[in-house]
């Protein structure tokens, strides 16, 4: 995986018009690791809730997560009928998720799931190929800085990361948490991917070129719903036993 995009070969425009789709479909919606082969680096331990990050103006808005945001969003709601079919009724998360939706009619969980599989991608492609600007714009400062620390020690070491990613396997929210107007939703990640670390000389270092490995992940992302900015951002992050 090339650690960066300042040449235009033909690698390079192939995973720049994949981003591009990628991100197109996040406009529209919102949005580790069992195996015998260690992954190079997991960026996704022991890292706290964090608030969310403000939203950025310019051009570094175009790869934030979004909702789509309804007509009529105003109105009160009455049909819960989405998220009865991920959480059952009378649970808590079932009441938080109501919450949430009766602050934003506009928030549906399934849509909600559709686009954290995205951002999954994007993300940990965007964290072995070392692309600071990308994940600028998906994680909250706390988490951003946390992988860019990673990848600077990574490229002190002369070493870089190559991955392929498979896809998610599966996606459910596990935990929802409201404080005052923002809301944090927890979701469990299995998905499937190929990693290895090599050194400047192309040499192995760790992980298997060939071998496909499960990771698990615990990922938050938060927002505030009564905002009119529908942007969601990861803020915390765990590997899940």
């Amino acid at each position: 995986m090339a650690q960066g995009m300042e040449f235009f070969d033909f690698g390079t425009i192939f995973f720049f018009i994949a981003a591009v789709v990628i991100f197109f479909q996040l406009r529209n919606v919102l949005g580790t690791r069992t195996g015998n082969e260690k992954p190079p680096f997991d960026p996704y331990t022991s890292q706290k809730p964090a608030d969310a990050a403000q939203p950025q103006n310019g051009d570094d808005a175009d790869n934030v997560i979004s909702l789509p945001r309804k007509a009529g969003a105003e109105q009160p709601v009455k049909d819960f009928r989405s998220i009865d079919a991920v959480a059952p009724v009378g649970s808590l998360i079932n009441d938080k998720l109501r919450a949430i939706r009766a602050m934003d009619a506009s928030f549906d969980p399934k849509t909600f799931v559709k686009g954290v599989k995205l951002a999954h991608e994007m993300i940990v492609m965007g964290f072995a190929d070392g692309d600071r600007k990308l994940l600028k714009n998906l994680l909250s400062k706390e988490v951003y800085e946390g992988f860019v620390a990673a990848i600077d020690e990574r490229e002190k070491r002369g070493e870089k990361q190559r991955s392929t990613y498979i896809g998610v396997e599966k996606a459910d929210i596990t935990a929802v948490e409201i404080k005052g107007s923002e809301a944090h939703i927890t979701v469990s990640l299995l998905s499937q991917m190929i990693s290895s670390t090599l050194d400047n000389q192309d040499n192995l270092i760790d992980g298997d070129p060939e071998a496909v490995i499960e990771v698990k992940d615990l990922w938050t992302f938060a927002r505030d719903v009564k905002s009119r900015d529908p942007n969601w951002r990861l803020v915390a992050t765990e590997a899940e036993d």
